[in-house]
């Protein structure tokens, strides 16, 4: 009889917990409750049309932006989760203006802040495309049992314990990294259970693809547009032209140079002077993932992960992926200020 050797996103977290005999289990049930919220977010964007889910909120958040009713649910759901995980004492999300500290008995101990995107790319539910979530971990630097403050989400990307993103498309797939490799689930419906499926994820040092908003190309910075005409060009030497591919979501752009190798870019323009990106919940976990798959993350000039930031909803251009392509875009930069 054939065997089927399947490791479970559960199963890998507490083989990983061996590893540290200092482990406590502490992150292995933040990590679980991660999994849960985006087993019940994958399974609300699956009946997207069938139930009254798509569409507008009506609300407005932080980034002036029109919130979708997805957006509210999966901030809910997200937190509830985070809460109810007794691991977790607080939470920045895009979606408000200020952190969620939990003063519930059995959270305010928590050992860990969360920052999180709950719905990237939430605009594209609509025509039924890919979303995801995305989420970093850090330790708290407030003391145990007090109230987290700004400061306790405002640590530099270097301080991330782990980062990670779900991927609701035509398979709702969870990757993640505690700074040891990058690993990626994919989950079985008929289990309901994200199952490894993407062990030790490496991004191709260089690729073919590149990820950017074009429309804007007018409006970018001059580096930027000589690096575009440089993917363009025909150069056999160097296999170009490369291959435009841009979805819309950070998330499945990401992913998609994430396998096969590629660059991500979201660059200043006249009409984001610092970028559109938030450093704290969509940058950095991305940066911590890239660097930890063997790939590179960018402001332009310098590491994404080295900025302290300064607020929670701090902006910045953001160039992602395949080492060789980001490294050059830099030098594209430097030499055209």
């Amino acid at each position: 009889m054939k065997s089927y050797n399947i490791t479970t996103l559960d199963d890998f977290i507490i083989r990983r917990q061996k590893d540290y005999p200092e482990a406590k289990g502490e992150f292995s049930r933040l990590l679980h409750h991660i999994g849960t919220a985006a087993k019940m977010v994958g399974s609300k964007i699956r009946k997207a049309g069938l139930a009254d889910i798509l569409g507008r909120a009506g609300n407005i958040n932080v980034q002036g932006e029109d919130q979708q009713k997805l957006d509210v649910y999966a901030d809910e759901v997200f937190t509830s989760a985070l809460l109810s995980s007794g691991e977790c004492c607080g939470v920045a999300s895009e979606e408000n203006q200020n952190i969620i500290t939990f003063t519930h008995e059995f959270a305010v101990n928590g050992n860990y802040i969360v920052c999180m995107d709950p719905l990237d790319g939430s605009s594209n539910i609509d025509v039924n495309v890919s979303v995801g979530t995305i989420f970093s971990i850090y330790r708290r630097i407030s003391g145990r049992g007090a109230e987290v403050s700004d400061d306790d989400f405002l640590q530099k990307g270097t301080e991330q314990v782990a980062a990670g993103y779900i991927i609701y498309g035509s398979s709702t797939m969870m990757v993640y990294t505690t700074g040891n490799g990058v690993n990626g689930f994919t989950l079985d419906p008929s289990l309901g259970e994200f199952c490894l499926s993407h062990p030790d994820l490496k991004l191709p040092q260089k690729g073919k693809l590149y990820s950017v908003n074009e429309g804007n190309y007018i409006k970018f910075p001059e580096g930027v547009k000589k690096y575009i005409k440089y993917c363009q060009e025909r150069d056999e030497s160097t296999n170009r032209p490369y291959t435009s591919r841009y979805i819309g979501s950070l998330v499945s752009d990401f992913h998609r140079n994430l396998l096969k190798g590629g660059i991500y870019m979201y660059p200043s323009s006249e009409i984001y002077p610092d970028g559109k990106l938030r450093l704290v919940y969509e940058c950095n976990p991305m940066a911590f993932i890239a660097e930890n798959a063997g790939g590179m993350a960018s402001e332009g000039t310098k590491r994404i992960l080295d900025i302290k930031p300064g607020s929670l909803h701090q902006k910045t251009p953001y160039f992602v992926g395949s080492t060789e392509m980001v490294s050059l875009i830099e030098e594209f930069i430097k030499n055209n200020p």
